[in-house]
């Protein structure tokens, strides 16, 4: 009888590609998929640790594996088992702990467990932390206690590391749109951000694999991949010779496929004159720019470390904006981060509201251990980083309907994904400009990149009716 094995990612789309990469290397047969809401035999958590809240979220789901089957397997990994593994290895029932760099070793490690008879989970008493616990290692040590479950800690200095992993999605995934990694870590060091300590330095796959990959999910019938990143604007520049994401564009741009192609986060002075020319003429990538400003004051930058000032935000979208009609402008901001002042907010709040965005993630400010913001003086109170998020989510709520009315009417290209909604029972599409569109049609479809003519606002997105019977098919 296989295996049962329950996956949860929390965080960013690099998470969700590498979770996609694990449950690729199962062999099938040995172990089988199940939703991590079932009885599973074996728990993987692939955690988050961008913010506080994060953590929490981290350590709730996997204690919520542990109490639906306590006999179970739980293996933890990603961001939070990578900077903070003796809090993941304290929480009782846990069996290993995987840090980033060692997620391509997954297969190896659940074997050996899949072949263990699991101990119980340790009774109260040995909740506290780091009872029952040896040291860390690069290598894990497994320390010793009678009658109590340790986890095997997997954890090197992913500082040090310098090599692309080449973790691969399935092409039996059941995803509708495919992630494909092109770069991992950050050599940045913002004064509010954890990711180096938990991603490492940048590392590029080189040009020809990611084509490759481009080509293998293409074939496989994917209508969207998804690049994927840590610091996608960096793309390149740890590669011999040195090569750029524009330069990696241009050669997706003459591929010959069907699928249509979405970029992830970029900085400000990321988005160049070169880039918005090249997505102007594109029929291959979406008009959808997602860029970090996280405040739009530039003392706030300053003391964040960011590389720019807010104009440079405000520049970038408003060239993108003129030069490719219908662009979806999104992003993220912090609010709340130490020093800011009403004044500063209020720069950040009419930056947003002066600018033609779709849609932006808000974000309070999360003090993190390790940081230098963490240090700084002039912390913001909880209550005022709340309110302050509030008021600019609700900004950018009225923007982003908006922006959906402004598309009313327009004939867009659309993917449709594998479900409909749980109201009306339509069809739910993404299309290239990131609005949810809802259309009637038969399952058929699912899968497809049509083109969508959009109407009035449904739930989180518009109606739409096909545009044509015939999907697209780019040569």
């Amino acid at each position: 009888m296989p295996t049962r094995v329950a996956f949860s990612t929390l965080g960013c789309k690099q998470n969700q590609f590498e979770t996609e990469a694990l449950k690729g290397m199962l062999p099938q047969g040995d172990y089988a998929v199940v939703p991590f809401t079932d009885e599973a035999d074996l728990y993987v958590i692939n955690t988050c640790t961008v913010t506080g809240e994060a953590d929490a979220d981290s350590r709730q789901t996997i204690r919520r594996a542990i109490r639906r089957n306590p006999a179970a397997r739980i293996v933890v990994t990603g961001c939070y088992a990578q900077v903070s593994p003796h809090e993941v290895q304290a929480i009782p029932g846990v069996d290993l702990v995987l840090g980033n760099a060692e997620k391509p070793q997954f297969l190896l490690q659940i074997e050996g467990l899949r072949h263990q008879t699991p101990s119980p989970p340790p009774s109260p008493s040995g909740r506290e932390r780091g009872k029952h616990l040896t040291s860390l290692s690069p290598l894990g040590v497994e320390g010793q206690g009678e009658g109590v479950r340790v986890p095997r800690v997997l954890v090197s200095d992913i500082g040090r590391r310098r090599v692309f992993d080449g973790l691969r999605v399935s092409l039996d995934s059941d995803r509708t749109r495919a992630y494909l990694k092109v770069q991992d870590g950050c050599g940045y060091h913002c004064a509010f951000c954890i990711v180096p300590a938990a991603r490492g330095p940048n590392r590029s796959l080189p040009p020809e694999a990611v084509l490759d990959e481009l080509r293998r999910l293409d074939a496989a019938g994917y209508p969207e991949v998804v690049l994927t990143a840590i610091h996608l604007g960096t793309y390149g520049r740890d590669l011999t010779p040195p090569t750029s994401l524009v330069a990696l564009l241009r050669r997706i741009e003459d591929l010959p496929l069907a699928c249509r192609v979405r970029l992830t986060s970029l900085d400000p002075h990321e988005v160049t004159d070169d880039l918005i020319e090249l997505l102007r003429g594109s029929r291959r990538l979406c008009r959808h720019l997602h860029i970090a400003v996280q405040s739009g004051d530039d003392g706030v930058l300053r003391a964040m470390r960011r590389a720019y000032p807010a104009r440079r935000f405000r520049e970038a979208a408003e060239r993108a904006a003129a030069a490719v009609p219908g662009i979806a402008i999104g992003g993220d901001a912090i609010v709340g981060f130490p020093g800011e002042t009403d004044a500063a907010f209020a720069n950040t709040f009419r930056l947003l509201e002066d600018l033609p965005i779709a849609s932006f993630h808000v974000f309070s400010y999360s003090r993190r251990p390790g940081t230098a913001a963490a240090a700084m003086q002039e912390q913001v109170p909880p209550a005022v980083r709340a309110a302050r998020s509030k008021v600019l989510r609700a900004l950018v709520a009225r923007k982003a309907a908006a922006f959906r009315a402004a598309l009313y009417g327009h004939a867009v290209d659309a993917v449709v994904l594998h479900r409909r909604d749980r109201e009306a029972g339509r069809l739910e599409a993404l299309t290239d400009n990131y609005v949810r569109a809802f259309l009637d049609g038969p399952d058929a479809l699912m899968g497809r990149r049509v083109p969508v003519r959009l109407g009035a606002p449904h739930g989180p997105g518009l109606a739409a009716t096909l545009a044509s019977l015939t999907p697209i098919d780019l040569p």
